[in-house]
């Protein structure tokens, strides 16, 4: 079986791939029968010399291959007709703007296994960048409180190598004695966490961070049931907010009113509450003036992101009382950080990371029958024509009925 690994051709660019060249040697040290080649690419992180080293065939045409392995979506004129394919094609919300999309992957007859569609029974995901994303966001809300308050300058993360050089950038800094929030429990919470911890920032509970001043930094950790309550008094419960979330309200004002940072690194799911409100981002004991929204739900739970922002021009300001965009750096603005693409400013870590999770993950099932499910549970479309059952929803989307 042979994969291929594609150029990017999403504009802007994304410097992100599916493996690196170790792990081209890792995928085929434990599967022999598979064979790797790669599409020549001027603006992947690995240069093309760097897979010709470890024995990677570097070529234009790719058609000869069985699987073909991207990462952002595959614009429709360089879609080859009946093949797998494997990118994010953000097409599982019924995302207008790739309509066009999957009506061409259709037509195609092309198999698409959504990389946001490899997930457990459970329904949880395997793999993606979420803890990249994380990182970033939360650095990059760093960056923009001492850009703001005039306390420091760090570098931009798309002109620093890697991680380590990240984490090198923090150790210059002393960060200023505020509470920071942070929502969410996923890789994407976690890898803001990672920051956090890096620096130093204690974690404090719940009732600490509602009840007590701090002479120092902190952050409090929250999840859905800390956010949210049931309309009528009584005790919530996770998976029952999860089955049906009409029943709930957001508690998020508790935290407004005593937070300074707000990381929002939580998975918005549709039905449930917003977490704050325009109206809320107006009371007068709103206290949060930054916001990283790693989520990046645009006019969604979190109000002041209003946009999504972009690695070139990442901080904008949100004005409460006119509802409108304003300068970051305004008195009374609240601060966003909202880029939509976090991970790419850390392609070659995110792409080692990605690599290593598709291997352990992905790799087994096309090797082992399947044996677990994994890619008929990520299989979206048949290689006939149509959509699979589970994501027969999508059908009146295709037909431009939604």
């Amino acid at each position: 079986m042979t994969f291929a690994l594609i150029k990017e051709r999403k504009n802007p660019p994304d410097h992100r791939v599916v493996f690196s060249p170790q792990m081209c040697q890792e995928v085929i040290k434990h599967y022999p029968d598979a064979q790797i080649i790669a599409e020549t690419s001027d603006i992947r992180i690995f240069k093309d010399k760097a897979y010709r080293k470890v024995g990677v065939t570097v070529q234009e045409d790719v058609s000869e291959a069985d699987v073909l392995l991207g990462v952002k979506e595959v614009p429709v004129e360089a879609l080859m007709p009946n093949k797998k394919y494997f990118f994010f094609s953000h097409t599982i919300k019924k995302q207008p703007y790739n309509r066009e999309l999957l009506q061409a992957i259709l037509k195609k007859n092309i198999e698409l296994y959504d990389h946001e569609t490899i997930t457990k029974k459970n329904g949880s995901r395997l793999i993606g960048f979420g803890r990249y994303a994380g990182l970033v966001g939360a650095y990059n809300g760093f960056r923009a409180l001492g850009l703001r308050d005039k306390l420091f300058e760090l570098t931009k993360v798309d002109l620093l190598p890697d991680l380590d050089a990240v984490k090198r950038e923090l150790d210059k800094i002393e960060v200023p004695t505020l509470k920071i929030l942070l929502t969410g429990r996923g890789k994407v919470a976690h890898g803001a966490k990672e920051i956090l911890d890096y620096l130093k920032i204690k974690k404090v509970t719940v009732t600490d961070y509602l009840t007590k001043d701090f002479s120092e930094p902190v952050y409090c950790m929250i999840d859905v049931m800390d956010y949210n309550k049931r309309t009528d008094g009584l005790p919530g419960k996770k998976q029952e907010f999860y089955n049906d979330p009409s029943g709930y309200e957001s508690d998020f004002m508790r935290f407004a009113t005593v937070s300074d940072f707000f990381i929002a690194g939580h998975f918005h799911g549709e039905g449930a509450p917003y977490l704050f409100t325009r109206e809320d981002a107006r009371h007068p004991h709103f206290n949060i003036n930054l916001v990283a929204d790693v989520s990046c739900d645009i006019d969604g739970p979190v109000a002041s992101t209003i946009r999504p922002s972009t690695i070139e021009d990442p901080f904008y300001g949100y004005d409460p009382v006119t509802e409108k965009e304003t300068h970051y750096d305004i008195p009374g603005a609240i601060t966003v950080m909202a880029v939509d693409n976090l991970p790419c400013e850390l392609p070659k870590d995110a792409s080692e990371g990605f690599g290593e999770m598709f291997m352990e993950y992905v790799m087994p099932a096309f090797f082992n029958g399947d044996k677990n499910g994994v890619l008929a549970r990520a299989k979206m479309t048949t290689c006939d024509g149509r959509l699979t059952d589970d994501f027969s929803y999508l059908q009146d989307y295709v037909d431009g009925k939604e």
